[in-house]
């Protein structure tokens, strides 16, 4: 089982310098160990550092559904860091603990031969672990607690974070399987029971600036729960003959955020 802050940093990995695979003949070839091309890579692995806490919610969010799932990360574990722990000290030791500081490079070279690779992230004290399809000893320590976000979703902060089929492809066949961001179902139906509330006995103004205050990120599905919501309004409204709430208040943009901070960790 894991043995489980706000700082922003990146985990530098403590695992052995990996070995530099050469040719039988690379002395004759030119790509020896002083060749220009080896020390670039051989510098680039020594100094590569593992980003894993996130700046914000949002920026864990954009991190989890755009770059992880999107690359067959799918099964996870959440947890917590105790308070008495040091949260840099458990980030070191999860890293070094199930090798998730590797390099792209490394990873396919682990995926082609049938083993999982895995990300770890975190935001305060709460952290997430995911892992894509293979072998690795994680799913074996972690088999009960262990969940696959296509069937059950990721929450967080009041995010529900999934991957699931939706839409049809151009030739009408099978539907394309895409990172899904909402609103959990509980928070949901508590905003829209806050707002239906007020719907009648608040200024448009004050309507306009609540709606302006919903902190989630304008995902897709997030922008089409909060247009119902928007409508359920305005109807409520409309019916008591009072002014419709601008759909302007609701800052569909969706802005992208920066995940990570510049922070390292020794």
């Amino acid at each position: 089982m894991l043995g489980t802050d706000d700082d922003i940093c990146s985990v530098e990995s403590d695992l052995p310098t990996p070995v530099h695979f050469l040719p039988r003949n690379s002395q004759r070839l030119g790509v020896g160990r002083n060749n220009p091309i080896f020390l670039s890579i051989n510098r680039e692995v020594r100094t590569m550092k593992y980003r894993c806490v996130a700046s914000s919610p949002e920026g864990l969010v954009q991190q989890v559904a755009v770059s992880y799932l999107r690359h067959g990360y799918w099964w996870y574990v959440t947890g917590r860091i105790p308070a008495d722990k040091d949260p840099r000290a458990v980030d070191q030791k999860l890293v070094a603990k199930y090798e998730i500081d590797l390099s792209d490079r490394q990873r396919v070279y682990r995926k082609k031969r049938g083993l999982a690779n895995m990300q770890y992230i975190r935001y305060g004290s709460w952290f997430l672990l995911l892992v894509t399809e293979g072998h690795h000893p994680f799913k074996q320590q972690e088999r009960n607690r262990i969940r696959d976000c296509r069937r059950h979703p990721i929450q967080f902060e009041g995010y529900s974070i999934s991957y699931r089929r939706s839409g049809v492809t151009l030739a009408g066949g099978q539907t394309k399987w895409h990172a899904c961001v909402r609103i959990d179902p509980q928070t949901y139906k508590e905003l829209k029971a806050f707002f239906l509330d007020r719907a009648n006995s608040r200024s448009v103004e004050q309507l306009a600036a609540d709606f302006t205050r919903i902190p989630y990120t304008r995902f897709a599905p997030i922008r089409r729960q909060l247009l119902t919501i928007h409508r359920s309004v305005n109807k409520a409204r409309t019916g008591t003959g009072q002014k419709e709430i601008p759909i302007s208040a609701l800052r569909l943009r969706r802005e992208i955020v920066r995940p990570f901070g510049a922070c390292d960790v020794k």
